[in-house]
């Protein structure tokens, strides 16, 4: 089975071209993929296949975490796929729809003089605030939305969290004087605590969980753990999260520059149309070919 590694600002993946390959078993094969010592190591695994419909979309991207469970999308990994089908001349115009999870994404390709792609621009759609569609349990009305509420969490205490869908599920924490956590995010003990929020009752699908700190309205320090694969170096759905939830709370402007361990996410939500669109990088790594045996062990 031929694979490409790629990876948008650090959030990296193994890909499989599903217009030439077949992955019987994509959980199983996500989980061996992606452990970084036995196998390539990566966020997971990212299928690019045929579109369901080929006049509503140029493929379809299925995706799975690291421990196998599926995922609805992936900001920094459908930039890779845009990346992809362009490079690879399955879709050779600037803009490329891609069928997710979470519905149809529009994306605009920036090339280079080798004509490449360097940069993508997603259109991420609107964000979902109502808890019931999240999912979250967060307050007992599930019909609104929970925007800087109080969310009890074992052995941290009560943290003021809001909670977002960007096509994944997000809980927003700020950091800050009225938290029981560190005020930085370099200072916080994330492995200790990613899985308390992941694993909390009041996230039935779990969660993605992102620590802000805002040095101004239009710039955030950032650090995430992704349900399923835990820490990671960056996570697109998410920083488009912080963004919304920044505004909801009302310290967030329209514009921000996203400051994430792998790299700078530049996230815009429109007033218009209430769409967030996301600009980062998407780099290719290798392509390789995995050995028969290996996969059959």
């Amino acid at each position: 089975m031929k694979i490409t590694k790629m990876h948008g600002i650090g959030n990296d993946y193994v890909y499989v071209n599903g217009f030439e390959e077949t992955a019987p078993d994509p959980a199983a094969l996500s989980r061996r993929v992606s452990d970084r010592h036995f196998g390539v190591g990566g966020d997971g695994l990212i299928l690019i296949q045929p579109p369901e419909d080929a006049n509503e979309a140029d493929c379809r991207m299925e995706m799975y975490n690291a421990d196998g469970s599926r995922a609805q999308m992936c900001g920094n990994g459908i930039r890779c796929v845009a990346k992809y089908v362009y490079d690879h001349g399955i879709c050779r115009r600037p803009t490329i729809r891609v069928q997710t999870d979470a519905g149809l994404r529009s994306l605009e390709v920036e090339t280079d003089a080798d004509d490449k792609v360097t940069r993508v621009t997603v259109d991420m759609g609107a964000p979902t605030l109502t808890q019931r569609d999240v999912p979250a349990r967060v307050t007992s009305n599930t019909d609104e939305p929970a925007v800087e509420v109080p969310l009890e969490v074992e052995s941290i205490g009560t943290v003021t969290v809001t909670v977002v869908s960007t096509g994944n599920p997000h809980c927003i924490v700020r950091l800050g004087e009225h938290q029981p956590l560190p005020k930085t995010v370099d200072e916080l003990p994330l492995a200790e605590i990613g899985r308390l929020f992941e694993n909390h009752p009041a996230f039935p699908e779990r969660i993605n969980t992102e620590f802000i700190v805002t040095l101004s309205p239009t710039e955030f320090d950032f650090r995430v753990w992704e349900r399923g694969s835990g820490e990671t170096l960056a996570c697109g759905t998410g920083a488009c999260a912080s963004v919304v939830a920044g505004m909801l709370g009302k310290w967030s402007d329209r514009e921000v520059t996203v400051h994430l361990r792998g790299g700078d996410l530049l996230i815009r939500v429109d007033e218009d149309s209430g769409h967030i669109f996301m600009t980062g990088s998407a780099t290719e790594v290798f392509t390789a070919e995995l050995d028969d045996v290996w996969l059959r062990a």
